[in-house]
């Protein structure tokens, strides 16, 4: 609704009525500064997460539970498929979800934290840690039975919740320690899709790799003829995604795949979008006199330069990400948060399942992160950032434990639906609101002053750290 450019008049569109304009966008501008905030999402998928669980044990429950099992179909000719709405949520709208993470690990990858072995080593063995201790932690309360399956369950992190919990710290909070943060979330997805293709995929059945086999070759040929248009590769997209279901592997990988593939470098750039758009000026406003069928050559010649001045990696990420942090993630959120309390269980399996996700996220992350990042810093294998000391690497593994979104979708694929699954997900609340707690009331305590980027640990860290 508001203006895209200074160079727009100060006027409203033609035919608009500039009261009701103006209107609309005093109403817009707190949306639109709530969309910029980047921890909004966090906090739209605590909202959605507490409705869902209200519902869930509300006098609506029943209709609530049912609503997400409606049955979905699609005929054409004598194809038909029959899906509930719930497949369409996790199978479908998060493989969006898996896309956009590839697209932060290409992103990442090539020339952000992870594009060189002495910036990812801390965060690369701070992952690890926070997900190796977790897991072991979980087995030991689950090993040998039925329920040693959901091991995976503890060992994801979000991103949206723990930056939301830095975000609620203000200031105070380094920005070196964000980028740890963030660098940690992005390998841990890593270890989470590994992890997901390798133990939580169906029966493997070699039969749809052909399928998979063909997407990924119409991708490769279509990059090698020059195609960039995002549309030309969404057919072999959906390809890869029905070869990976048939394969037995969980079809949203797909999407990861697809992001790890998509190209990492603008064809123009900045320097040489700004050349061509000032060559083009000319060439405007001789068509411009000429009337509007005039410019349209222009204008869409415009428009190819103007989306070649980014990578498709840098374009598609800003398109698709308020999409999938506050369309598809509260939609996975009220699908999977919804735990009806009297379905969990706390005898038998039910309760070492409920302990071990719990405190493997409170308790394992913390442990693993700063273990594994001390052990390599001795070892010289790692180094702390400027401005990151101990205690703040601890608040890194505290937030770290706010498992959520990739542990709710882990116990998913783990635990058949039951009390068991029930359990595992109403643990993954409680572990995930512990944490952030937790965290917060950590950084409060041991953030004191604003810290300024690029400043150094403080003297009450520096003199902490020779103590851990």
């Amino acid at each position: 609704m508001g203006r895209t450019s200074s160079s727009l008049p100060d006027l409203p569109p033609p035919g608009a009525w500039k009261p009701a304009v103006a209107a609309a966008q005093r109403m817009l501008a707190p949306v639109e500064r709530f969309l910029a905030i980047e921890a909004s999402s966090g906090i739209v998928l605590l909202v959605v997460s507490a409705l869902a669980l209200g519902l869930a044990n509300s006098p609506w429950a029943s209709g609530f539970a049912h609503l997400f099992e409606a049955p979905l179909a699609l005929t054409v000719g004598s194809f038909h498929v029959d899906r509930s709405l719930h497949f369409l949520v996790n199978d479908g709208l998060m493989t969006i979800f898996f896309f956009v993470v590839g697209l932060e690990i290409r992103r990442e990858a090539h020339h952000g934290e992870l594009s060189e072995l002495k910036r990812a080593a801390l965060p690369l063995v701070a992952a690890l840690g926070g997900m190796l201790v977790p897991a072991l932690i979980y087995l030991s309360f689950n090993v040998g039975r039925a329920s040693q399956v959901g091991w995976g369950v503890p060992t994801a992190t979000d991103i949206a919740f723990a930056v939301a919990v830095l975000t609620l710290l203000g200031k105070r909070v380094p920005p070196a320690v964000r980028v740890v943060l963030l660098a940690l979330a992005v390998i841990d997805d890593v270890g989470a899709i590994v992890v997901i293709a390798l133990f939580y995929s169906g029966a493997f059945d070699p039969s749809g790799l052909l399928l998979v086999a063909a997407g990924l070759g119409t991708i490769f040929g279509l990059q090698k003829l020059g195609v960039r248009s995002p549309w030309a590769y969404v057919a072999p997209a959906v390809a890869m995604w029905a070869g990976s279901a048939v394969a037995g592997v969980h079809p949203t990988l797909a999407g990861v795949a697809v992001g790890l593939l998509t190209p990492v470098r603008a064809w123009l750039g900045a320097d040489r979008f700004v050349d061509a758009l000032s060559l083009q000026m000319g060439a405007l406003r001789e068509k411009a006199s000429a009337g509007e069928q005039a410019l349209l050559s222009e204008l869409d010649a415009l428009n190819a330069a103007r989306r070649e001045a980014v990578s498709p990696v840098e374009r598609l990420q800003h398109a698709l990400h308020p999409w999938v942090a506050f369309g598809v993630m509260p939609l996975f959120a009220l699908a999977n948060a919804g735990v009806p309390l009297g379905a969990a269980t706390f005898e038998g399996d039910g309760l070492r399942v409920f302990l071990g996700v719990v405190l493997g996220l409170v308790i394992g992350k913390p442990v693993g992160v700063l273990l594994l990042s001390r052990l390599a810093c001795a070892a010289g294998l790692a180094g702390l950032p400027k401005g990151v000391g101990w205690l703040r690497m601890g608040l890194v593994g505290s937030v770290a434990g706010i498992g959520f979104t990739m542990s709710l979708f882990i116990a998913q694929l783990a635990f058949p639906p039951g009390p068991l699954r029930e359990t595992a997900k109403l643990a993954i609340l409680v572990g995930s609101g512990v944490s952030a707690v937790c965290g917060f009331l950590f950084g409060a305590m041991t953030l004191r002053q604003p810290v300024e980027p690029g400043v150094a640990a403080s003297a009450a860290e520096a003199e902490a750290s020779t103590h851990l």
